[in-house]
């Protein structure tokens, strides 16, 4: 097995874990984006939607969740504060965009590869 099969398995397993979290914290999480295709990623540079060309999510790595709470949308940083540090107690690898320094990201979740 390659190591970034390894990685992207233990991704996976803090993912279900951190969403196990946030449910009985009281949160619905529905998914969003996983994997990125470079032309995507791309698209996204170009908008001004992610600051990098060489994000976690061209290699499974990172996931953007969103976040319900009483039926609407959140993504406030504070609100979502407890999930993230969950996260990023889970590994040392694990990041979460609401973290990012000039560019927060609060559905963003990524292990470092």
């Amino acid at each position: 097995m390659s190591s970034l099969v390894a990685e992207q398995a233990a991704f996976l397993i803090d993912v279900t874990r951190l969403i196990q979290f946030a449910t009985a914290e009281g949160w619905v999480i529905t998914g969003g984006e996983l994997w990125r295709s470079p032309e995507q990623q791309e698209i996204y540079f170009r908008s001004g939607r992610s600051k990098t060309m060489n994000s976690n999510h061209l290699r499974r790595c990172a996931i953007d969740l969103n976040f319900f709470w009483n039926g609407r949308l959140v993504w406030d940083k504070e609100l979502i504060r407890t999930v993230g540090e969950y996260w990023e107690s889970l590994s040392s690898k694990n990041r979460w965009g609401g973290n990012f320094k000039g560019f927060v990201d609060v559905p963003h979740f990524e292990r470092r590869v």
